[in-house]
């Protein structure tokens, strides 16, 4: 049956879970019904949560035991690059050997150059020593991909349940985001300079084995595709092309968010309260992304994620607006809570996108690139910012993420065609070929020359 709704309006309808009376976050107990959901979803926190203790924790290590922000900044943003080139690397061989065989060796390599970094900065070592270790040891799988793979998996016939996933796994995100850098701190305050990356480190290594074991949940590897396709690589996706750019743009918004917050609280005298009001647009971008799983829509992936950006850019707007007119912190906490309240469906469709434009043996690969894309942006936007903020008038930082979000915009409208699901796509082209084929064979039956019927029809 066609769907004659208005394609421009969205028509959106409650989850079947969502009944009346019912708890809100019970509509997420379905898709914890495969056995080990629970079990992966658990040791995959663990090392996410890891993963965002890192940066705060390497900074403050070296910071404090060297008294240098600028080698401190320097180290972090050389593993922030190793990442970003090194994650999309070790996708594309989960994608063709599977996530265990793949993510024990990896993890188990790391653990030798980490554990050097440590002594390195312990006992004093040089310099040198610090940016040959910590790229060695930043080399990781994307444990976020890998989850997002296995609830594709497990949910591959319910795209009810797979958006509840992925609106889920956003959700984790921002609460890792939330809770590590602060816990980082706290170890390396409270105990030694180089507890809250120990800790990070063990988290890790432990986490990703834990996950790894978790067999019965993980994807099959998929068929090696043909040598000229997996010659032209998943660049060539047309969608991927237009999410990637457009994350690198959103990666921008949220550095450079960071660098104005902490800039602009500084200027008021409450340094302190930065890192407090990041966490509630963390908490803005949490909340959205729980919420937003609970929405059933019949629009494509590509129109709610244009409509997500659309959103985003126009809430960052609020704070450049809180912060030009010179209110307190106050009102600006609650325009940062709003702000992160655009980021979580915007980074759910995205995803949805990668996992929709490609095939399953490209997943992994697919969407670490994404994640690469969203790394650099945050590098980039980070050093923007902060040049921005140690030369203009506080709160002019804030025009950073603003003009990001927009251009992330212009990128998704400018690309929109090419938001295209790879199946659909191929079921498409399938059918037009069946119903071309159909045509030409009913042409040939009614007529005794057939090059006289095409001619006709031209």
């Amino acid at each position: 049956m066609l769907d004659r709704t208005d394609p421009a309006r969205p028509r959106l309808r409650p989850s079947h879970s969502t009944r009346p009376g019912r708890p809100v976050l019970a509509s997420y107990r379905r898709i914890f019904t495969p056995p080990g959901a629970v079990a992966f979803t658990l040791a995959g926190l663990l090392g996410r949560l890891a993963f965002s203790m890192t940066g705060v924790g390497t900074v403050v290590m070296i910071a404090t035991r060297r008294d240098s922000y600028a080698l401190a900044g320097a180290v972090s943003a050389v593993g922030v690059a190793t990442v970003a080139v090194g994650m999309p690397l070790l996708g594309r061989l989960v994608d063709r050997y599977g996530q265990a065989r793949v993510a024990v060796p990896s993890v188990l390599v790391a653990a030798a150059p980490f554990a050097g970094l440590l002594l390195c900065v312990h006992y004093g070592a040089p310099t040198w020593t610090y940016f040959v270790c910590w790229p060695a040891a930043s080399v990781l799988p994307n444990l976020g991909g890998m989850a997002r793979a296995r609830w594709a998996h497990l949910h591959r016939d319910d795209p009810a349940a797979r958006h509840l996933a992925n609106s889920l796994e956003q959700a984790l995100d921002e609460l890792c985001f939330m809770a590590g850098p602060v816990l980082a701190m706290l170890l390396c305050t409270s105990l030694f300079p180089e507890a809250g990356l120990l800790a990070g480190g063990l988290m890790a290594t432990g986490g990703t084995l834990l996950f790894a074991a978790q067999r019965r949940t993980e994807p099959p590897v998929q068929p090696v595709q043909p040598v000229q396709q997996d010659r032209d690589g998943i660049w060539r996706t047309g969608g991927l092309r237009v999410v990637v750019p457009v994350f690198l743009a959103t990666g921008v918004a949220f550095g450079s968010m960071e660098v104005a917050t902490i800039a602009y609280s500084d200027a008021l005298g409450q340094r302190a309260l930065g890192g407090g009001l990041l966490a509630l647009m963390a908490a803005g971008s949490c909340v959205s992304g729980l919420a937003f799983g609970l929405v059933r829509t019949r629009r494509s992936a590509a129109s709610v994620l244009l409509t997500g950006v659309a959103a985003m850019a126009g809430l960052l707007l609020l704070p450049l607006a809180v912060s030009a007119s010179g209110a307190g912190l106050a009102l600006l906490a609650v325009a940062l809570f709003v702000a992160g309240s655009g980021t979580a469906p915007t980074m759910v469709a995205g995803m949805t996108v990668v996992q929709e434009v490609l095939p399953a043996g490209k997943l992994n690969e697919g969407m670490s690139l994404a994640v690469s894309g969203i790394m650099i942006g945050i590098s980039a936007g980070s050093a923007v910012g902060g040049t921005i903020a140690q030369h203009t008038a506080p709160g002019t930082g804030y025009a950073v993420p603003a003009g990001a979000a927009a251009l992330a915009l212009l990128l998704t409208a400018a690309g929109y065609r090419r938001l295209r699901p790879h199946r659909a796509s191929t079921t498409a082209a399938a059918t037009a070929a069946v119903t071309a084929a159909a045509a030409a064979a009913r042409a040939t039956d009614a007529a005794p020359n057939a090059e006289a019927v095409v001619s006709a029809g031209r």
